[in-house]
C-alpha cells in the first residue's frame, strides 16, 4: 500500500479546489463561478486601426542603422581608426546614435 502525503483524508482525490475554478478572486471567496470574463467597467475602448499598427519599413531600417553606426563609431575611436585623436566628441556622437535606436525602437510597431 502507498504512504499518503501528511495531512491528506484517506481516500482523496488531491483536488483542494473546487472543480471548475481557477480564479484567485473565486478561490479567495470560496465559491466557483461558471463566469469567466472580467467584469465590464463601463468606459467603452475604440479598436485600435489596423492601419496605426503597421510601422513603415524604413523604422527598424533606421533603428538598426543608428544602433550600429553608433557602435561602430565608439568601436573606431577606441581603435584609433578615425581621424583626429581619440576625443570625446565621436563618444558622444555615438551614444547619440544609439539613443536615436533607441527611440527609433520605441517607435516600431
Amino acid at each position: 500500500m502507498a504512504k499518503r502525503a501528511p495531512g491528506r483524508p484517506t481516500g482523496s482525490s488531491g483536488r483542494t479546489t473546487p472543480k471548475g475554478t481557477n480564479d484567485k478572486a473565486t478561490l479567495a471567496k470560496g465559491r466557483p463561478t461558471k463566469e469567466k470574463v472580467p467584469p465590464s467597467s463601463g468606459r467603452y475602448t475604440p479598436p485600435i486601426p489596423r492601419e496605426q499598427k503597421v510601422s513603415p519599413r524604413w523604422v527598424p531600417a533606421l533603428m538598426f542603422f543608428f544602433l550600429l553606426g553608433g557602435a561602430a563609431v565608439i568601436l573606431l575611436n577606441y581603435l584609433g581608426l578615425l581621424p583626429g585623436a581619440a576625443d570625446d566628441r565621436y563618444l558622444l556622437v555615438g551614444l547619440a546614435l544609439i539613443t536615436g535606436g533607441f527611440i527609433t525602437a520605441t517607435r516600431y510597431h
